[in-house]
């Protein structure tokens, strides 16, 4: 597979000269753990579908890892070529990221979730040559769905399944060999050694419009996310990261799986989340930190109010993906005894803006945070010009970890000259520098000319007791040009009417051409992988009832 990073040498010599990247590789990072605690507990799992968990220390890691990576040259994975793996957050999924770079070979994690069509288009575009699938997952047959696309995959040469049998066996192919003792070991890993500014991972969008487009990162985009990211909320190797969310996410990537070797200490991984199993794996193995989107805190933060467990050990959850409602935070916050820290990232760019430990509940509760260290942002207007405080307009980030573009699609980079990435997203940033996402651009209501302030709506309907759920899109209309419309998922036995939302809206002021003029009450609300509600198809949805 031959990439085409976007990386000019100005960017790089900048990066560099600025101290913002590390220039160094995660299997460094691997190696020093190994070298000073290497009976420290790297990695804890729990397979729900054997119904066992796996303990690793750094130094079982590090042997696993070169005996995988080993494993894969003899089937013919080269440098640069993909290895494409649809897993859990199992320990295999660790270990399959650090053999592939021992051996230049690129990451291409994926979601569970995706299906034929998904699978067929991204391994396709990747030219993947390896692909890894457990044997069932949450009651799904992966290697039968591989099998009934294969003929389209020419590229495809080895499917491998962890928990599987014969030939296509990831056990067999891969671990059933010694092959890290041997005295070539350090010749060719030192031959197939990535730069750290090669392509080391290659990530799927999860698709909340249109084409799923193919992430490049380097270790130093990510790392230089990582240590400012570390740095801010206080983690060091004396703390343990609970990830519950999807490691084929850029959130279960970066923050589970990265961060806890570059910090020197546990990862807990959790493939399915229960609450429960979460509160207990907290207590057990004293987490300190977790990152996941607001339905993970709320999920979490009624499983403690019901008295399920004990999570004094909990000193930040990092909420991500979406504004989290003011009644939530401060539940939570009253609820788990820990941080309750806001940030707004993406895909191409990992975390962007965060709020501070020390900040107060306004901006926690308000905004999406400020920028970190080696990142800026400015909001601006359709002509491109900044736009001055508190004023909406769309969003630009300019950072040192942003990514170094679409694979085969260098078109839609969407950088200007000057080195600006258009986010696609809606936002103000007021007089201190913390921005507060109102919406995609796509998202905007404009009712009669007017527009409506979707998230406010929205957090504001979340406070309503008999309300899970929400998302409010517009519906188009002849004469005002858009409606809006709230999809709401209702709390176990309660019900909504169109004049109980609006009643409750009014009681809080809400201006009445803000105001939902349609209720659809439905059982879910379509989310992609990562927790982000995917208004897309409530939009379409919608076109129906203006029809």
């Amino acid at each position: 597979m031959q990439f085409d990073p976007i990386l000019p040498a100005d960017r790089v010599r900048a990066m560099t000269e600025a101290g913002h990247w590390p220039g160094r590789i995660i299997t460094d990072y691997l190696d020093r753990c190994i070298a000073e605690d290497p009976d420290r507990t790297a990695i804890v799992d729990s397979n729900s579908m054997a119904g066992q968990s796996t303990r690793l220390t750094y130094r079982e890691l590090g042997r696993l890892v070169d005996r995988i990576a080993l494993g894969l040259v003899e089937l013919g994975v080269g440098k640069n070529d993909v290895v494409s793996y649809q897993l859990p957050n199992w320990w295999q999924f660790t270990a399959l990221h650090l053999a592939c770079v021992r051996i230049g070979a690129v990451t291409n994690p994926m979601m569970p979730i995706f299906r034929e069509r998904e699978l067929t288009f991204m391994l396709g575009l990747a030219e993947s040559k390896v692909m890894v699938v457990p044997r069932e997952f949450r009651g799904f047959d992966y290697p039968a769905m591989l099998a009934g696309i294969r003929e389209k995959l020419p590229n495809l040469k080895y499917v491998l399944v962890i928990g599987g049998g014969g030939a296509n066996s990831f056990e067999d192919a891969l671990l059933g060999t010694a092959r890290e003792d041997s005295g070539e070991k350090a010749k060719l890993f030192a031959a197939r050694r990535p730069t750290p500014n090669d392509v080391t991972q290659l990530l799927y969008t999860s698709g909340t419009t249109g084409e799923p487009k193919g992430v490049m990162h380097t270790a130093n985009t990510m790392m230089s996310n990582i240590l400012p990211y570390a740095r801010r909320l206080g983690l060091n190797r004396s703390d343990v990261v609970l990830m519950a969310s999807p490691m084929a996410h850029q959130t279960g990537f970066m923050y589970g799986l990265m961060m806890p070797i570059m910090l020197q200490t546990t990862a807990v991984l959790q493939d399915i989340w229960e609450p429960k199993r979460a509160v207990q794996g907290i207590a057990d193995e004293g987490v300190t930190f977790t990152m996941a989107s607001t339905p993970f805190l709320s999920d979490l933060t009624d499983t403690v109010a019901s008295g399920a467990g004990n999570v004094a050990s909990l000193r930040i959850f990092l909420a991500a993906g979406a504004p989290i409602p003011r009644a939530l935070v401060e539940r939570a916050g009253k609820t788990l005894g820990a941080n309750i820290i806001s940030a707004w990232g993406m895909t191409e760019n990992g975390a962007v803006t965060m709020t501070r430990m020390d900040d107060p509940e306004v901006k926690t509760i308000g905004t999406d945070g400020c920028p970190l260290e080696g990142v800026e942002i400015r909001v601006v207007d359709a002509a491109n010009k900044p736009l001055p405080a508190g004023e909406e307009g769309m969003l630009k980030v300019r950072c040192c970890s942003n990514f170094v573009g679409y694979l085969k699609r260098p078109e839609w980079f969407n950088h200007d000259a000057e080195g600006w990435f258009d986010t696609g997203d809606l936002a103000r940033i007021d007089a201190e520098g913390y921005v507060r996402i109102t919406g995609r651009s796509k998202d905007i209501i404009i009712r009669g000319g007017e527009n409506v302030p979707v998230v406010e709506i929205e957090g504001l309907l979340f406070r309503h007791p008999a309300i899970q759920a929400v998302a409010i899109v517009g519906v188009p209309d002849r004469r005002l040009g858009e409606r809006a419309c709230a999809f709401v998922v209702p709390k176990p036995g309660q019900s909504l009417t169109l004049q109980d939302i609006v009643a409750f809206l009014e009681e809080q002021k809400v201006a009445k051409q803000y105001l939902p003029e349609r209720l659809e009450v439905v059982e879910e609300l379509p989310r992609t992988p990562s927790g982000k509600i995917q208004k897309f198809k409530l939009r379409e949805v919608a076109k129906t009832f203006a029809a």
